[in-house]
């Protein structure tokens, strides 16, 4: 594909994204869904140019912004509380799906054996969380379903790649890892991939006490998982976990660092890159069914749909085979050992968790990066059915359970949830506006009383309704008036930090609050009285 070509199907891409992403809005479909059909729709097209899923691309371009901008919007406190879980899902999920793949493929599916089938297992291992929490969301499933998916999405693309590690190892090279070497390199991994991604953290952190530029500061920040995840890689680690740690540490630290008017301007570059970069790669996943089907041969209609069907199925009931067990392991432990206050998860949650196993993009990258040929040189036969079935469990889950996902939360009774982050931005924001006013009480002196009462009535204003209200001031009491008001915002911050970090409230309901806080400022900043 030539350049101009190339620049013709990368706005055709965009155009999709930004049309579909309104379709999916008016039928209240999650877009990835949406936009995969749609995909599928434009490959089937006559003459329209061919788009390939290189895996380097997957990889190195779109996978570290999207976990770090994963990374960013979760609550550190709602992560560490469900670490255990977690784990449970992200390695012991994964594992026992290899292993129940691997079993599957060597007893029922005639042309893959064990090996093959623990590489097919390490592709479809990984889930991604984006369509299901979309539709938790809007339906009202507990927030704390949704923090453990969205966790687990985070968690197990490292696990999954490790595995795929193996995989290829035991397929290509014929070597069999021993069981220490297996553990040696998860520890690694791990420590690897995080040691590095808070090395890189704390040093972009320093480096921003340096800056208040929008501009600098934005580039930085777009920098920053990229070189978390290439250091990640570069030492043996785990890239992917080295971009999650970058951007837990400092989405917390970003609170001390980022001015009103910057944090603002990176929020809303991040989300709009974050949006279409997920709007890509779902499209890119429906083109690629000329390429898909161009490498399946002597396999009729009828087996390739019969494949596609039963190895779906078969992955949705390893899922909710494991989950329940798991989660009793996982509740004892945070209960008698971590001695967290926490109720056990119910048989109706457990099934929805069960139900939320969607493959997204980073399967089917998984599948194209498998190599065409064994280490003696003969052909790996099984790579296109491997790559096959792949594009298969992602259509089924994404499609068929992301479809079916709001009708199963209701049947079990637990759409309409109480917005648990909203009872907590409304306790913050009461607590940051008493401590606000304290501060004006505190400060206020006879000199420069009527300048402090001006700015606490509209505390007292906005305290009551808890809405915000900025009355109308003479110019040549503005410039006095934005001081003190300043001053009690840096108090309202402070306060929300330490409920923050006393785990009284969560990132998201500070994260919340804070954005009120910097509306309030960069409105002082650029609202001048009539002279």
């Amino acid at each position: 594909m030539g350049l101009h070509a190339a620049q013709g199907m990368f706005l055709l891409l965009l155009v999709m994204v930004a049309v579909f992403a309104v379709v999916a809005e008016r039928i209240r479909v999650p877009y990835p869904i949406v936009m995969v059909l749609a995909g599928l729709a434009v490959s089937l097209v006559p003459h329209v140019p061919r788009v390939p899923l290189k895996p380097d691309v997957v990889f190195a371009i779109f996978l570290p912004p999207l976990l770090y901008s994963a990374a960013w919007l979760t609550s550190w406190r709602e992560f560490r509380a469900n670490l255990v879980t977690l784990a449970m899902l992200a390695v012991g999920l994964v594992a026992f799906t290899v292993w129940g793949v691997a079993e599957l493929a060597d007893h029922f599916i005639t042309a893959l054996d064990f090996k093959s089938g623990f590489v097919l297992g390490a592709v479809v291992s990984t889930t991604d969380a984006i369509a299901a929490t979309a539709i938790a969301r809007r339906v009202g499933l507990p927030k704390r379903v949704i923090d453990v998916l969205e966790g687990e999405s985070m968690l197990n693309d490292a696990t999954g790649l490790l595995a795929l590690k193996f995989g290829v190892m035991i397929m290509v090279q014929g070597a069999m890892p021993t069981v220490g070497l297996g553990i040696a390199e998860l520890i690694w991994l791990i420590a690897g991939g995080l040691g590095t991604g808070l090395v890189i953290g704390l040093l972009v952190a320093w480096c921003e006490r340096f800056v208040d530029d929008g501009p600098v500061e934005i580039l930085l920040s777009i920098i920053t998982p990229y070189a978390a995840y290439l250091a990640g890689e570069a030492v043996g680690g785990s890239g992917v976990l080295s971009v999650v740690a970058a951007g837990l540490l400092l989405s917390r630290q970003s609170v001390t660092f980022f001015s009103a008017r910057v944090r603002v301007q990176t929020l809303g570059v991040w989300r709009a890159m974050d949006f279409a970069l997920n709007g890509l790669v779902f499209c890119l996943i429906g083109l690629q069914l000329p390429y898909v089907l161009a490498g399946i041969k002597g396999y009729s209609w009828g087996t390739l749909v019969c494949y596609g069907a039963v190895f779906s199925a078969v992955l949705i009931v390893l899922r909710i085979v494991w989950i329940f067990p798991a989660a009793k392991v996982a509740w004892w432990i945070r209960k008698n050992i971590l001695k967290q206050k926490e109720e056990p998860p119910g048989p109706r949650v457990l099934l929805v968790v069960g139900w939320t196993g969607l493959r997204g993009v980073l399967s089917l990258a998984a599948a194209f990066a498998l190599p065409e040929a064994l280490a003696d040189g003969r052909p790996f036969v099984q790579r296109n059915l491997i790559i096959f079935l792949a594009f298969a469990v992602i259509l089924f889950t994404l499609v068929g359970q992301g479809l079916t996902l709001p009708w199963v939360i209701r049947m079990l009774g637990l759409s309409g949830a109480a917005d648990e982050t909203g009872v907590e931005v409304r306790v913050a924001r009461k607590a940051a506006l008493e401590a606000g006013l304290s501060w004006l009480r505190q400060q206020r002196t006879e000199r420069a009383g009527h300048f402090f009462d001006e700015a606490m009535n509209q505390y007292r204003y906005r305290l009551d309704s808890l809405t915000e209200v900025r009355k109308k001031v003479r110019p040549e009491r503005y410039e006095r008036l934005v001081e003190i008001q300043q001053g009690a915002a840096n108090e309202e911050r402070r306060v929300l930090i330490a409920m923050r970090d006393e785990g009284k409230i969560g990132d998201e309901a500070l994260r919340e609050v804070e954005s009120e806080l910097d509306l309030s400022e960069i409105r002082l900043e650029k609202v001048k009285p009539a002279q």
